[in-house]
């Protein structure tokens, strides 16, 4: 059976290589204030840095700020037709690439949070090579004051599969009917529903908790034999 594990940064990578960015997306979904719930929110994980928005006619409306229910939906469908299918599109996406500036010296991989990986050309390329399956890198506008900059790419990591239903506390209230907003922290011992999870991916986001980044045994091993640092793994057990 295949083993999953959590995505983390090493926090130990910083003594050594001292690389930090300052950047955003450059498109977002705005957030939603909605009447029904009283929320005003949006969501994170849900990061698409290889959807080009610069056809679309509003390009002022796709930021980050909150606005009605109905507004939302009118973007959103402005939007989906350039995502990847079956993309649920919460608010807070964001799309399109990282502008912003960057300093110091980067390892194999880098990460802002938790959330957002960046990955050295090189390194991608040698993980696609041992067979890791899903690895989709997407330039970014990130600006060094050195000369000969790194080739830096971050990684479209997609939302799939679910947490399972028993590591979910039982009063968590359903979702919103107007907005969809549901609500509830990550367990501290996070299971996954395995018959969720794709099979042909090595890398993926959990599907209902997107700010969990996951990898397959297999993308460990690869980093691992290939010395890419970067990355701690917690296994996750899944059933």
């Amino acid at each position: 059976m295949t083993r999953f594990f959590e995505l983390t940064r090493d926090r130990t990578m910083w003594a050594r290589f001292k690389g930090d960015f300052d950047a955003a997306h450059r498109w977002h979904l705005p957030g939603v204030k909605c009447d029904t719930c009283g929320a005003t929110w949006g969501s994170a994980g849900h990061q698409y840095p290889g959807v080009d928005l610069s056809q679309l006619s509003e390009q002022e409306n796709f930021r980050s700020r909150p606005v009605t229910v109905a507004e939302f939906e009118r973007l959103r469908e402005l939007v989906r037709p350039l995502a990847p299918p079956n993309a649920k599109l919460p608010p807070g996406t964001s799309f399109g690439p990282l502008v912003g500036t960057a300093s110091g010296k980067f390892g194999p991989f880098t990460s802002q949070g938790d959330i957002l990986w960046l990955v050295h050309l090189d390194a991608l390329e040698r993980l696609q090579a041992e067979g890791v399956r899903g690895l989709l890198g997407c330039g970014t506008e990130l600006r060094f004051r050195k000369k000969d900059p790194p080739q830096l790419l971050e990684l479209q990591i997609e939302p799939h599969g679910r947490l399972h239903p028993d590591c979910i506390p039982p009063d968590v209230p359903p979702p919103c009917v107007t907005c969809g907003r549901v609500y509830f922290r990550l367990p501290d011992e996070p299971l996954l529903d395995v018959a969720s999870l794709p099979p042909g991916l090595d890398v993926f986001r959990v599907g209902n908790y997107a700010t969990v980044i996951v990898g397959t045994e297999r993308f460990m091993e690869a980093v691992r034999r290939l010395g890419l640092d970067g990355i701690t793994f917690r296994e996750l057990p899944a059933r």
